[in-house]
């Protein structure tokens, strides 16, 4: 096997060997040898707004005569082939490396600067030209929260707002259902399946809101502050029209932090925006789990719903079938709940003025908002569109539900009511049956006090008095 051909290539610390066909050179070629970690790389949409932020800086620094024209179109129109994905292969470097992000800065003014130079005209420097005006130290920050904007703008919220559609067009078809409530998972007294789902797009309607509030911060970049926050280096419009560019080229609004100083020192706006993520999964993980109990059976569970069938459920037990999908939606739930512990240790990780855990921060941040996406859209169309209310199930258990009884607690009073429910209990025998006859009440007026869609509409429906 022959050895893979090489070039040498020069930083500040001397010569090194990188691979002939690499975009990238001996910074990028350093990292990737003091790295050997996780095989885990920067997620697609960080190395996106990397491009992204060096356009913007390019097309700043040409606005305020920093930079030639020529320049900046070249380093302009390389950046953004790195946003657009077409040289992901050139970004080799472990998530787990400098605390700075320093060595995924460096790869990506590399990368820029080789493919701006490739054209001959011009002679672009990867840090004096590409990382103009620039550090590490507030490029990465940067990039955390441009791409965990747009990603949860474009994706997240989208999908969220699709799954919160869902969820509420089936509420409104099954309004009329009544179904057996639970508490502490044991019978309840009465809800329709509209109200209970209509809970659930609440709590999805609060997730956004929530999410939608923490990007108000996330979008405030601290670009401009340079190595510690002073700007050192860079002129003082640039945060402001680096911000402005970015928006142009994302159309989603972003501006310059009032003080770049928090910016770079802290990610607090990253650790909120993670604490936002995983309040989300707590919500999906009880959806989930909701659809995991109303489908289970189908004969010696609760058996409320049928989930669509979308696979067989066991490689031993033939016609078994299992809820995929919400068992999926828990597992990200439990991934997106430990990349919030992830993110909340690396955002307390500041000192003095800089976070040093800023690719784990990005890496669990982006993952979070992604697999959250993909997991609302699946449990929207492929679990909650397609359920099957099974309503012959649903009525025997309503009517053999004992706690009914606690709509004649006005009526009867609380121990009369007690003693009831307990009857019918261990006799097995209807709460209406039993309670003709400890009560002395007629059966008509006994159906209408008792009827569980009239008691999900709450309030009192006896008259009279009697014991709480």
């Amino acid at each position: 096997m022959s050895k893979q051909q090489t070039r040498i290539e020069h930083d500040s610390m001397g010569e090194l060997k990188v691979p002939a066909d690499a975009l990238y050179a001996a910074q990028t070629q350093r990292a990737v040898q003091n790295f050997p970690i996780s095989g885990l790389r920067m997620p697609r949409q960080f190395i996106r707004a990397l491009g992204l932020i060096k356009s913007a800086c390019a097309a700043a620094n040409l606005e305020l005569g920093h930079l030639g024209k020529a320049e900046a179109k070249a380093i302009r129109k390389a950046a953004e082939v790195v946003a657009r994905g077409e040289v992901d292969a050139h970004f080799p470097i472990d998530v787990f490396q400098t605390g700075s992000g320093t060595s995924s800065n460096m790869n990506a003014n590399e990368v820029i600067a080789t493919l701006a130079n490739a054209g001959g005209k011009v002679a672009i420097h990867p840090n004096d030209h590409v990382n103009m005006g620039q550090s590490s130290n507030d490029v990465i920050p940067t990039a955390i929260q441009v791409s965990g904007h747009l990603a949860v703008q474009e994706h997240l919220l989208p999908a969220l707002k699709h799954l919160k559609k869902t969820i509420e067009a089936r509420a409104k078809e099954l309004s009329k259902v009544t179904k057996t409530g639970r508490t502490h998972l044991m019978d309840a007294m009465p809800v329709t399946f509209g109200q209970e789902l209509g809970g659930w797009a609440a709590q999805i309607g609060s997730a956004i809101e929530r999410i939608e509030d923490a990007g108000k911060r996330l979008r405030r970049l601290p670009q401009g502050g340079t190595a510690v926050g002073t700007g050192i280096n860079a002129d003082p419009k640039f945060g402001r029209q680096v911000a402005a560019e970015l928006t142009t080229l994302s159309g989603v609004k972003f501006e310059a932090a009032a003080n770049l100083f928090e910016g770079i020192s802290a990610q607090d706006a990253a650790v909120e925006m993670s604490g936002q993520l995983n309040t989300l999964a707590c919500v999906l993980m009880k959806i989930a789990n909701d659809l995991r109990w109303m489908n289970s059976g189908p004969l010696a569970g609760l058996g409320e719903i049928e989930l669509p069938a979308l696979q067989p459920g066991s490689s031993i037990m033939p016609g078994k079938v299992n809820p995929v999908i919400p068992e999926a939606t828990a597992m990200v739930c439990a991934q997106v709940m430990g990349n919030h512990t992830t993110v909340t240790v690396a955002g307390a990780s500041g000192n003095f003025q800089l976070n040093v855990m800023l690719p784990v921060i990005a890496l669990n941040l982006l993952q979070s908002i992604e697999i959250l996406g993909n997991a609302g859209r699946q449990l929207a169309d492929a679990a909650i569109a397609g359920f099957r209310v099974r309503e012959d199930n649903i009525r025997a258990a309503l009517d053999r539900n004992p706690i009914l009884v606690t709509a004649l607690n006005p009526v009867i009073g609380y121990e009369k009511g007690a003693a009831t429910a307990k009857q019918a209990y261990k006799e097995g025998r209807p709460i209406l049956e039993v309670a003709m006859e400890t009560t002395g009440m007629s059966e008509k007026e006994l159906r209408k006090l008792l009827d569980p869609a009239v008691l999900a509409k709450g309030g009192i429906h006896g008259g009279g008095g009697g014991g709480g």
